[in-house]
């Protein structure tokens, strides 16, 4: 099925997403015809929109989208299992930027569940021509041409995704989401401070991981050789979903210790 798109109205050409990259976005999930993790997205929705200095309507609260995507998504169109990849834009109507109005965007992909591993192993490999930046701005979603440019050079070699670094040479992420490093019964996860996203569907299974004591999650600083080391790897993207990485170059990883706790983990909601 294709995706479903919707508009907070006309949207113009003369928008600065459009010319500028002037947007952030955030996903909300859906599962069996409900939104789970509403809150954690709403919240990082509204941090994201302070970092970019936006003029968030009064009308934004968390019960304002609660009811959006009901009647939109679930009851309209009838979607039970989906990702909502909301993009907020600054409007050109304002005297100064951050007095102008915000419109939003959002799309919709039906996906059998959100909180399953998809059944096809990622390859993923290193990519050193470029990197990203791992400033206030770097873990939120906004126009990066960095993934642009990553996505088409996984594309032309053959990849699922490539493994982006920071200025240190350090990891920071994929293209599409992050990554967790699983060693014994040490889960390493990038920090946020090496331009790794926040992503709510990620802390809410690391959380779900602690609390249980399942593993011991630890935020690192990852240098590019010490993915080779690492027993499985498990990527979150919040826009497509979770993937375990089966091959990086010559290395290939197992997958059966993440499968069974996200199945544990689904469980629990």
């Amino acid at each position: 099925m294709e995706n479903q798109y919707f508009t907070s109205g006309e949207v113009p050409v003369k928008n600065r997403a459009f010319l500028t990259g002037d947007a952030v976005k955030v996903s909300f999930f859906i599962r069996e015809a409900k939104l789970i993790m509403d809150e954690e997205c709403y919240f990082f929705l509204m941090a994201s929109m302070r970092k970019m200095r936006m003029n968030i309507p009064l009308t934004y609260t968390l019960e304002f989208f609660q009811s959006l995507f009901q009647k939109e998504i679930i009851d309209q169109k009838g979607i039970h299992n989906g990702i909502i990849n909301f993009q907020v834009f600054r409007n050109n109507d304002g005297i100064t930027l951050s007095k102008s109005t915000i419109s939003y965007f959002y799309d919709v992909t039906e996906i059998e569940d959100v909180l399953a591993v998809h059944k096809r192993p990622l390859e993923l490999d290193l990519i050193k021509e470029i990197n990203v930046n791992n400033n206030l701005l770097s873990n939120i979603r906004v126009h990066s041409p960095e993934n642009i440019y990553g996505e088409i050079y996984a594309q032309e070699n053959d990849l699922d995704d490539v493994i982006l670094l920071n200025p240190n040479k350090r990891i920071a992420r994929t293209t599409s989401g992050n990554l967790l490093f699983l060693e014994s019964d040490v889960i390493k996860v990038p920090k946020q401070t090496e331009g790794a996203y926040i992503s709510p569907l990620m802390e809410n299974f690391v959380t779900f991981l602690h609390k249980n004591k399942l593993a011991d999650i630890q935020e690192h600083e990852i240098i590019a050789f010490e993915s080779q080391k690492a027993e499985e790897i498990l990527m979150i993207s919040e826009e497509k979903g979770m993937f375990s990485v089966g091959k990086i170059r010559n290395k290939t990883f197992e997958t059966s210790r993440f499968l069974e706790w996200v199945e544990s983990w689904k469980e629990s909601f």
